[in-house]
């Protein structure tokens, strides 16, 4: 126990996996983290805009490892963690960041856009800590990043990512009951209500205005460096007695 408990938050000679880290709010993770100071493993598809990413983790003195996957894919995410044992040797914390976000009416949702949904935010999200899970150690922090919607509605047309979040929160309890006693990794998630970030910027303005923005208590939606922190506090040594729990983030969604 250190006298400073600020110095709990700190993730000095930690190894940090994020998926999902080419934009928006995974850039932000990444920076979190480094900035903490964690090495960064940054995983995404895009990985001409993950050099981005790894300049930043790279500005704060931290190593950063750059790695594509696909996290539908069970093989990529085994990949990942693979590449982060071989150039670090061992992996303390996932950010399961990784996925996307459609609004479309469920009588004309196709089964393959229904099913794209669930394979990137659920299944994705089982691949990695299922590959993570393998290697890390006691005292090892997965964080999995759900949503709002896996707890309550909007009244906008999103049953696939709903579903995918509520998925995760349920795979987030589950995880923790079989890990946390006799693996000691925590596994805790996150549900962000809206932020600024990529994904909310493909959603049609009028329907933030009329549907989001009057059920958040804060009037607004957030911004990246307001989610950070919760991350950091599930991350590090701050949360040690944290786990199987869902932390929203979300400007008062859920209380409204």
């Amino acid at each position: 126990m250190t006298d400073n408990l600020l110095d709990l938050f700190r993730l000095d000679g930690k190894v940090a996996v994020v998926t999902g880290a080419s934009s928006g709010l995974g850039v932000g993770f990444a920076r979190a983290l480094a900035h903490a100071g964690a090495d960064v493993v940054l995983a995404a598809r895009r990985v001409d805009r993950l050099e981005q990413t790894r300049a930043m983790v790279e500005s704060h003195g931290r190593r950063a490892l750059v790695v594509a996957c696909d996290v539908a894919d069970p093989d990529a995410c085994t990949a990942v963690i693979t590449s982060a044992m071989a150039e670090f040797g061992h992996v303390d914390v996932l950010v399961n960041n990784a996925g996307v976000g459609r609004s479309i009416p469920a009588t004309r949702e196709t089964p393959d856009e229904f099913r794209t949904v669930i394979d990137i935010n659920l299944n994705g999200t089982y691949w990695m800590a299922q590959a993570a899970g393998r290697v890390m150690g006691p005292g090892s922090s997965i964080i999995n990043i759900a949503s709002v919607l896996g707890l309550t509605s909007v009244l906008m047309p999103q049953a696939a990512y709903s579903a995918s979040k509520a998925g995760v929160i349920g795979l987030t309890r589950d995880l923790a009951q079989q890990w946390s006693g006799r693996k000691g990794i925590r596994v805790n998630a996150i549900a962000p209500g809206y932020f600024v970030s990529e994904m909310t910027g493909e959603i049609d303005g009028s329907l933030m205005d009329k549907h989001v923005i009057p059920r958040t208590l804060l009037g607004r939606l957030g911004a990246e460096h307001e989610l950070s922190p919760a991350l950091l506090f599930l991350a590090s040594d701050a949360s040690t007695y944290v786990t199987g729990i869902t932390l929203p983030v979300d400007g008062g969604i859920l209380t409204n």
